[in-house]
């Protein structure tokens, strides 16, 4: 009788010390793995906040086309980093930090050279581990960009619905379309 439950001692130790073994795989796999994964899904979300931003090149492109008064609704999304409407730079700047370095970043901490993408121009810039991509439209000598109607900022922040933005061609306004950026 002794040895019978000797024996079942013996089974409940290796099963504990397999399952240890497993666990510290699983622990050494994920510590390797989970930073791989975080850069792929950050290098997915500045793909898709670069055809965000060219999609909103193209209504503010349509609603000068089509003139004065003409305005289009778009829903943006923003999971993580921000958007910024500058109305005193005539800009739309999108940033996020994360584990990707999407250019060549500067050195010691310094902004990296600007790449062009299209109509955008895309900066990295590196301090220890975390990268910060910065995606700028510049509006400057087209269009003069306003937020309600104004010569302000507004940083959109990430949140779990969408923005709804309206986009305004509010005409000629000394020398330059005025395309107003409004939250509805």
């Amino acid at each position: 009788m002794v040895r019978r439950g000797g024996k079942q001692a013996q089974v409940w130790v290796e099963t504990v010390i397999y399952t240890l073994i497993a666990l510290t795989i699983i622990g050494v796999f994920l510590s390797f793995a989970k930073p791989k994964i975080e850069e792929i899904q950050d290098k997915a979300i500045i793909e898709q906040s670069i055809e965000m931003l060219e999609d909103i090149n193209k209504i503010i492109l349509n609603t000068v086309e089509k003139g004065s008064g003409n305005q289009r609704k778009v829903e943006v999304g923003i999971k993580k980093g921000f958007l910024l409407v500058n109305g005193t730079g005539d800009q739309l700047l999108f940033e996020i930090d994360g584990k990707y370095p999407f250019s060549e970043p500067g050195d010691n901490g310094a902004q990296g050279p600007k790449i062009p993408i299209g109509n955008l121009l895309v900066t990295t810039k590196e301090i220890g581990n975390v990268n910060t991509v910065t995606l700028i439209s510049n509006y400057g000598n087209k269009y003069n960009i306003t937020y309600h109607g104004k010569d302000q900022s507004k940083v959109l922040s990430r949140s779990p619905s969408p923005y709804r933005i309206v986009i305004l061609n509010r005409g000629d306004t000394g020398g330059l379309n005025q395309i107003d950026i409004s939250i509805i």
